[in-house]
């Protein structure tokens, strides 16, 4: 003879499975995004050349290869530099420096590397980080810094593995 508990876990049991069978059956439809609209004109193929096979690389060139890369990724000198700094790091290495006083106004920051790995970045002035960033290699960043009064800035730039750095302050 059956008791409440094994009758209402049978009715339950049932349910589910009715309930799951009925509902394998729907069709659930979304939109996939955007679509052009008809008839409307295809654009033209891009025709440029992409960039040199070697910009793939992210091994890190010698000092003697140092200029090259520099020009290649636009760190190198440019008007109104304030400050700038590049090299070698080796694996877990640390290297600092600052800036002379810089007088308030707004400066751009550029950073790049080149490692198979990423790359630390840190400035900061006397109060605050104004940027903390795990920089992928073979990119570009740049960042607008506005300063409200004479300040030193700080920087931090370390690596787990060998990497060049480049970093490059410049009054806007």
């Amino acid at each position: 003879m059956r008791t409440r508990t094994q009758t209402a876990v049978a009715r339950w049991t049932a349910g589910a499975l009715v309930a799951g069978a009925a509902l394998a059956g729907c069709e659930y439809s979304y939109d996939e995004g955007w679509r052009p609209a008809e008839g409307a004109p295809i654009a033209p193929a891009v025709t440029e050349p992409g960039p040199p096979a070697d910009s793939w690389q992210n091994d890190p060139v010698s000092e003697a290869g140092m200029q090259a890369w520099l020009t290649e990724s636009q760190v190198g000198p440019g008007l109104q530099v304030v400050h700038r700094d590049f090299g070698l790091l080796r694996a877990e290495e640390v290297r600092t420096g600052a800036t002379a006083p810089l007088s308030s106004g707004t400066y751009v920051l550029v950073l790049v590397c080149r490692s198979q790995r990423r790359v630390d970045f840190k400035v900061r002035n006397d109060e605050f980080t104004m940027v903390d960033l795990s920089l992928l290699c073979g990119t570009r960043r740049e960042s607008v810094i506005y300063l409200a009064s004479e300040t030193v800035l700080r920087f931090e730039v370390d690596a787990q593995s060998a990497a060049n750095f480049a970093y490059r302050l410049s009054r806007s």
